[in-house]
């Protein structure tokens, strides 16, 4: 039964005592909103859906950043990355907040004021962080009465995917101004469609060249493969002297820096590393192999990731359809 008696002048209390459920305690600045209150939780109790917001109340966003960043956090690929953009919620105006006191025009307003100055891919990625953690501590934390106020709100509108492909002489552009160790990178790059992290953590023991394979460990995904090898690939790879003392393929620091320099060089304009995997892909499928055959060898999680690759035009597919 809830209880409702003044304290102070200007605020009243509410507490509910229910056999199977913890105390129930909160203070309200009208008795209106008491009796509201003790109503709803009542009612609650009665149909058997009540959850405490006990914890939710009393734990701010900053403490659950904390705890996110010491259990969650070192699990994941990008933990890194993932430190920083905590770093920067834990100094909004919203860490002091308590979780059920955060509601989706409150992270709307965080979304619109980093926008003024911040890219929509890293506003977006803050949200993704923002949302998991409001995930987890409903299912893991025991706070399971807590929304997700991210999921209430438009996500930033994100810009499309890069389509960069080399042009017309600018592969051999770029492998007569790169060093002999930097050329074989660019090389193993656009055979093999690799991530720029995916070649320089391969080592030699998982390089097979006589199965034209590289078993690859160490996936953005989490998730191991094996990659297929071109002829070009396994004779660029056989020309590659190794270090006894590094098991590393490519120990080679730098890599974004030094390709870009290169670039300069060539007088090669809006070419990123990670546009060679764009164009190994797009060769891929140019070489008549299916989607899931190309996915097997990107590690391309669905169709649609690999849908922006294909490049089809109507009149090809005219002519296969007879």
């Amino acid at each position: 039964m809830a209880s409702i008696g003044k304290r102070g002048p200007y605020q009243w209390q509410v507490k509910i005592r229910r056999k199977g459920y913890p105390l129930q305690s909160k203070t309200f600045e009208t008795e209106v909103e008491a009796k509201k209150w003790a109503r709803l939780i009542e009612s609650e109790m009665d149909r058997g859906v009540f959850h405490s917001q006990v914890e939710a109340e009393n734990t701010t966003l900053d403490e659950a950043l904390e705890r996110y960043l010491q259990e969650i956090t070192p699990s994941k690929k990008g933990a890194k990355q993932e430190r920083s953009r905590i770093n920067i919620l834990r100094k909004s105006p919203l860490a002091p907040r308590f979780l059920a006191s955060i509601r989706g025009t409150d992270i709307a307003k965080y979304r619109d004021e980093r926008l003024q100055d911040r890219s929509p891919i890293t506003v977006n990625n803050e949200l993704i962080v923002l949302s998991h953690l409001f995930s987890v501590a409903r299912k893991e934390w025991g706070m399971e009465a807590l929304r997700n106020p991210v999921s209430d709100i438009r996500k930033p509108k994100l810009p499309p995917g890069r389509d960069r492909r080399l042009q017309p002489g600018e592969e051999k552009k770029l492998l007569d101004k790169a060093s002999p160790q930097l050329r074989s990178l660019i090389v193993l790059a656009i055979e093999t469609a690799m991530r720029q992290g995916e070649l320089l953590f391969i080592h030699w023991n998982d390089v097979n060249l006589k199965q034209r394979t590289i078993f690859l460990r160490d996936s953005k995904n989490w998730d191991s493969r094996y990659v297929p090898l071109s002829s070009i690939a396994v004779n660029t790879l056989k020309r590659i002297p190794r270090d006894i003392s590094n098991p590393h393929v490519f120990p080679i620091r730098g890599v974004s820096k030094k390709f870009s320099n290169i670039c300069e060089a060539a007088a090669i304009e809006n070419l990123r590393f990670h546009d060679l995997r764009h164009e190994a892909t797009s060769r891929l499928f140019e070489k008549g192999l299916n989607p899931m055959e190309v996915a097997s060898i990107t590690g391309h999680k669905t169709l649609q990731m690999l849908k922006r690759y294909t490049h089809l035009k109507a009149e090809d597919l005219a002519r296969k359809l007879g």
